[in-house]
Formats: structure tokens, sequence, C-alpha cells
């Protein structure tokens, strides 16, 4: 597919979700940015301000089956991704799928199940597969997981771990509306349930056709030295106590890709990586005496995009 006809693609979809969500333009961009670089999302705020709206209003844009699992803390693995259950009439165990077989798998408060119930997204997540005693089942195509959690309610929580934190290609945080947004927010859920009239515009076949073309975007030398630069960064600065991985750093590189498509390019600009650094690195680096701490995080991604010489063109 051509970067013009992903960049109308995108653009339909986060015009379809705008209907729902107001004023969160960028937000939405980063998304459709993440679907198709086939990476997973993490949203995280407060009660209320719209996370499990906009994973719902997104899982409808893009079509495809939808499941959703409300995570709490007596969730067994088993409830995600199956189980085999002995069928008298065949005389033999057949393999139930669980609710991750689908397209999208909205994971609603996450950090409520206990961590054996997590781990049991890590191979979901990174092989798109399921194993179970021995047999392992391919996950459908496209695969997306998208996680919501609460930062500040720490009771009855259960921290994601690194492993599964860096799994995921972006932790965004919807925010609070501006005055202006927040009145329109009013006006629109005023006498109407616009995620119930919302219709999907796109199809998984047109979703996979946009991931496929992927590799096509152009990343120079010089802009794949940046992207090394920033991720060596985080991990010698002193106040890093683990900085981003090999895989976050490939992660910044494919988003960039997604994002430069997304804007019909065909290739990548620093611009792209400056834009995606923060929600993709910043929930990889564990700053030294502040775990959990995600502006002290952040401070070290924005402290690395200053540091380090943007690339510029050479002639």
């Amino acid at each position: 597919m051509q970067p013009d006809r992903i960049a109308v693609l995108a653009g339909r979809i986060v015009e379809n979700i705008s209907r729902v969500i107001v004023g969160k333009e960028e937000m939405l961009t980063l998304m459709v940015t993440a679907v198709l670089a086939r990476g997973h999302i993490l949203l995280e705020d407060v009660p209320g301000t719209g996370k499990t709206v906009t994973a719902r209003s997104l899982a409808r844009s893009l079509g495809g089956k939808f499941s959703r699992i409300q995570f709490t803390p007596d969730l067994l693995p088993a409830d995600i991704t199956g189980t085999r259950v002995y069928r008298q009439d065949e005389g033999e165990f057949v393999f139930h799928a669980g609710p991750v077989f689908a397209n999208i798998l909205l994971a609603d408060e996450i950090n409520r199940a206990t961590p054996r119930t997590q781990s049991a997204l890590l191979e979901c997540m990174e092989e798109r597969q399921v194993t179970e005693s021995g047999v392992t089942h391919a996950l459908p195509e496209p695969f997306l997981v998208l996680a919501t959690q609460n930062p500040v309610e720490t009771q009855g929580t259960f921290p994601l771990p690194e492993a599964q934190l860096d799994r995921f290609l972006m932790r965004l945080t919807p925010g609070w509306p501006e005055t202006a947004d927040a009145l329109r927010i009013l006006e629109r859920f005023l006498k109407d349930e616009p995620l119930q009239t919302l219709q999907s515009v796109t199809t998984c076949e047109e979703i996979r056709e946009a991931q496929q073309s992927l590799p096509q975007c152009e990343v120079s030398e010089a802009v794949r030295e940046y992207i090394v630069a920033l991720c060596e960064f985080t991990r010698k600065d002193e106040r890093s106590q683990l900085g981003v991985s090999p895989r976050g750093m490939l992660a910044l590189m494919r988003a960039a890709q997604a994002l430069a498509l997304v804007q019909g390019r065909g290739f990548v600009i620093p611009d792209d990586v400056q834009r995606l650094a923060v929600p993709v690195l910043a929930h990889r680096v564990i700053p030294r005496g502040l775990y959990g701490r995600s502006d002290a995080s952040q401070k070290i991604i924005r402290d690395a995009l200053a540091a380090v010489p943007v690339p510029t063109e050479r002639r």
C-alpha cells in the first residue's frame, strides 16, 4: 500500500474515533501509528478520563473481532488464553479458545490481575500465539492488546513487571480536557451516546496490507544513528537504573516508520523520532530510586532529546 493511501486510511480512522473522543487528535494519531506498527498500547491515567471509551472507539473503528477482559485478582491464565475441556461424546480433550483469540483485546485495569495471570499475555503479545499442553495456536492477524490502568490507586493492584511493560509499544495518557473540549463533550453526550452508533471504517485486510508496507519506509543511516544515540543516553545517564533495551530501540524505529506512513511519507525524518520518543521509550526506563515515577522517566527522555545532536541533511 502506498504512503498516500495509508495516510488517507489513518485519517479516516482518527476522524471516526473523534466522533466520540473530543480534542485528543494527537493521541489518536499515535494509537493508529501503533496499530500499523503491529504494537500494543497501554493507556494510563486516573479514572474517568476516557481510557476504556477510547479503546472501544478504536476497536469499533477498525472492525474485526473484539474481546474485553475485566482484570481482577481472581482472574486465571486460562480465563485469558483458553483451556482443554473433556468432550465425553468424542472421548477426548478439546481446546476451547479464550477471549485472547481476537483481533483487538481490551485488557481493562490490567494491573488488578496477579502476576501469574499477567504473564499469560507475554507469549501472546510477543509471539502472537498461545501454547497449551504443548500445542501452539496462532492468534488472528492483526492482533492488538489495548490495556488500561490507573496509576494513582494502588490498593489491590500488582504493578506490571518490566518484561511486560517492554512489550507495549506505547504508553499514552489521555489527560484532562481543555475547557472548550469539556464543553463539547457535554454537548455531544447531552442527548446521545456516540459510541453506540459508531461503525467500522476499515477492514482487517486493509490493516494487514498497511502493516505489510512498513518495511518499505526508508530509515536513513543518520536517523538510525540518532535512534541509537538516544537509547544509549538513557543507559549511560546516572539517573537511570535501567535504560532502553534493544527491543525498545527497534520499537522506536518501527513506530517512526509507521508515523511517517501515517503522514503520507515513505521515509523517516528526525521529527518522527522526537515526536515518538516519550510515548515509546519513557515506560522502558527505570529511574534510580524512583520506581514507578513516570514523570522522572519522561524527564530522562526529554533530556536525551535536548542533549543528542539532531541529524541534518547531508549534501
